[in-house]
């Protein structure tokens, strides 16, 4: 019996010594190429979100239940510990993550070179080059934009970013519309991006496809470092439409500081 235990211990031990070296050389092997997800986890201050029924409380007091949120993430760049930067191919970099969508969280990059990556770096919106391509030069993103409501017509551009819902305030008292949608408009631009360093290294094999886990802080983006009242944009009273003028720039460099990298799975 002894004997028999010993021989089953013996096994075990050395299955898990195969297992892990072979996971040991799995990471260590640097060659070829892999891929990798970015996936986005919408919430407002410290809770997750919920979308037509959660209302969200800014430090205005004003309470928001949002029905809307979508957002292009473009033009990805991938920095390895080492220094070197991939850029990831401009026509496969263009993704629409929308909150109400199964597919609006998680987009995967495929033929990523393996290395270990440390930093990441994307835009939200199109860049003003893509679109002075004209709607010639945008490819099937232009379509899949018009079809998610991203697009107000092609001379007016994209909209790079979308928040829309109900709020109410000191001042606002019924459930009143509010829409905030970040794009070109007059001479600004409002193409804005984002540059995080990750925890962990994402570890890009042949048989390894990270994920970098963000989490996204939708509360900054009219209570961030630019305070914006929806209260002070009803015009009229039949709703607070920030589609231009002076906030629109400000909310833009609200939007740069509502992402962060929460953790990265190397699986």
């Amino acid at each position: 019996m002894k004997n028999t235990l010993y021989k089953a211990f013996a096994i075990a031990a050395i299955s898990i010594a195969i297992s892990s070296c072979s996971n040991d050389d799995n990471k260590n092997d640097v060659s070829g190429s892999g891929s990798l997800v970015l996936e986005y986890d919408n919430g407002f201050g410290a809770n997750d979100l919920i979308l037509n029924t959660q209302g969200n409380t800014t430090s205005n007091n004003e309470v928001l239940k949002i029905s809307l949120v979508k957002y292009i993430i473009s033009n990805v760049v991938l920095t390895k510990a080492d220094g070197t930067i991939f850029t990831y191919p401009k026509s496969k970099s263009y993704f629409i993550a929308d909150e109400s969508s199964a597919d609006g969280h998680e987009f995967k990059l495929t033929d990523i070179p393996a290395g270990d990556y440390v930093k990441v770096k994307y835009g939200i919106g199109v860049d003003e080059e893509q679109w002075k391509l004209g709607a010639a030069g945008q490819g099937d993103f232009l379509a899949k934009a018009n079809d998610a409501g991203m697009l107000w017509t092609w001379a007016a551009g994209y909209k790079f970013f979308a928040l829309e819902g109900t709020f109410t305030s000191p001042t606002v008292t019924n459930p009143t519309p509010f829409m905030i949608h970040t794009g070109k408009t007059g001479t600004d631009y409002n193409y804005t991006e984002v540059t995080l360093d990750l925890p962990t290294k994402a570890l890009v094999r042949t048989t390894i496809t990270p994920t970098i886990h963000f989490k996204i802080d939708l509360s900054k983006v009219i209570d961030g470092t630019n305070k914006i009242k929806l209260s002070d944009n009803n015009a009229g009273g039949m709703g607070a439409m920030i589609m231009g003028g002076a906030n629109l720039p400000l909310i833009t460099q609200n939007i740069s500081t509502m992402f962060k990298v929460d953790h990265v799975h190397n699986d």
